[in-house]
């Protein structure tokens, strides 16, 4: 049921919004949807289960901007601005992003494990969610390891990718300070700039 799914994520989105997730309810979940409260049962287990297909649902949105950032037309420099600012962005949007990211979790927000729960559950992508969630370390690594393979050029030599790989980590990690305390004037594409104007590898 991917469209019923999709919608109760919706509904439970809309509901932590306005309240704390310890005040949002199943039966409310449910009901917003439009589906039985069986379903949403069938489809996630539980609240925790729910909780956790959220997160992992807000973290693939996410990474899907990234990858967007990353190919779009520019040269290296200008996909990496891209990506910082997609980052920041999404985090001052999105609560979600923002504790994923920057692993403050707040109690208005569900806060599961990121460790593999035990997952018993029949939907497969239930069973994604119930398995390790990423910690704002994987989340470096995994923008890093993304730009490096998007913009090092076939035959790149072996020093090139180790430095290249450094500038992209600078990248994402000036992105996430920029999360943590917004940036003024300019933003984040001009801190991201003139840190990369001084890379070599470009």
């Amino acid at each position: 049921m991917p469209a019923a799914r999709e919608s109760l994520l919706d509904a439970a989105y809309t509901a932590l919004a306005r309240r704390p997730w310890s005040a949002v309810r199943m039966v409310d979940v449910a009901a917003a949807a439009g589906v039985s409260r069986q379903t949403l049962y069938n489809e996630f287990g539980s609240k925790e289960g729910l909780a956790r297909a959220l997160v992992r649902r807000e973290a693939d949105g996410y990474l899907v901007g990234v990858e967007r950032a990353l190919t779009a037309n520019g040269d290296a420099r200008e996909r990496l601005t891209a990506t910082a600012e997609w980052t920041a962005s999404t985090a001052r949007e999105n609560a979600l992003v923002r504790a994923m990211l920057t692993g403050c979790w707040s109690e208005r927000l569900p806060s599961p494990t990121l460790s593999a729960v035990p997952s018993s559950s029949a939907v497969p992508a239930q069973r994604r969610a119930d398995g390790p969630l990423p910690s704002p370390g994987d989340f470096v690594a995994l923008v890093r390891d993304r730009a490096v393979t998007v913009l090092s050029g076939p035959g790149a030599l072996k020093s090139d990718t180790a430095e290249l790989a450094r500038s992209c980590e600078l990248v994402v990690r000036l992105a996430l300070s920029c999360v943590a305390a917004p940036p003024g004037e300019g933003g984040v594409a001009d801190l991201v700039r003139g840190a990369l104007q001084r890379q070599l590898v470009f």
